[in-house]
């Protein structure tokens, strides 16, 4: 007798989600994760009309819609949305100019990778979870002022060069990647990796990964994205506030 098998989906599938609302759905889950300094941050994420979608200035990231979610152009002019965007987008135009590969880039001040940015220093991987990117963040390691200064925004830009993440001395960080998936999963790791070296070296250190480790497990997943991980936070995030696709 032949055995029929099926393929069970993996999970419940998710409504369909317009490119403003993958946006905000960043924004609330990154929140979550601890990008949460106030009204401080901004996402952008590159349209294919040349067009980039941001948040707006004054809602801080767990109160945001899709229909909150503003267009501009590329010099950071508003296209079109209700609100108004921070004068700190001059960082993302920036790195935006110099990186075609860019899609979504994501500029905040979570709690542990802003530690490490204070000390200056690269934190060390020391479990699995904080090596689902490969590579270390780069460390721009000046602080000059506002990003809302262009020559400030581009320098810091000039110091990330191609890396995937970097941390800005005495500010933040900056992710980037070529999808909403990418960008999501490079900033909850970068945050894990920076929490967990704290928590390490405040008991009195570690072992940290091999490297070699480290990269071929991140490598693998940076590329191809961890399997339902970015649907399972969408979920989440439906659940709290269905709302955030209004």
């Amino acid at each position: 007798m032949a055995v029929v098998t099926t393929e069970r989906p993996l999970a419940p599938p998710l409504p369909e989600i317009s490119p403003r609302a993958e946006v905000a759905l960043l924004c609330r889950m990154l929140h979550r994760e601890g990008y949460d300094d106030h009204l401080a941050g901004h996402i952008t994420c590159a349209q294919a009309d040349g067009s980039l979608l941001c948040n707006p200035f004054g809602l801080p990231w767990d109160e945001l819609r899709a229909s909150d979610i503003m267009r501009i152009d590329k010099s950071g002019a508003v296209l079109d949305g209700p609100w108004t965007v921070t004068p700190a987008i001059e960082l993302h135009l920036a790195l935006h100019r110099a990186r075609t590969d860019v899609v979504v880039a994501v500029h905040n001040h979570p709690r542990w990778a802003t530690i490490w940015a204070d000390m200056h220093r690269i934190p060390p991987v020391y479990d699995q979870t904080g090596a689902l990117t490969d590579g270390d963040p780069a460390l721009y390691d000046e602080y000059d002022g506002a990003v809302a200064d262009v020559a400030n925004a581009e320098a810091a830009v000039a110091a990330m060069g191609t890396a995937k993440t970097a941390l800005l001395a005495n500010h933040g960080v900056l992710v980037v990647g070529d999808s909403v998936r990418q960008a999501h999963l490079r900033a909850i790791t970068l945050e894990w990796r920076c929490r967990q070296a704290w928590h390490v070296e405040a008991c009195g250190g570690g072992v940290p990964l091999r490297a070699e480790v480290a990269n071929g497990l991140g490598g693998r997943v940076d590329a191809k994205g961890f399997t339902g991980l970015l649907e399972a936070m969408i979920r989440r995030e439906l659940r709290h506030d269905p709302a955030v696709l209004d």
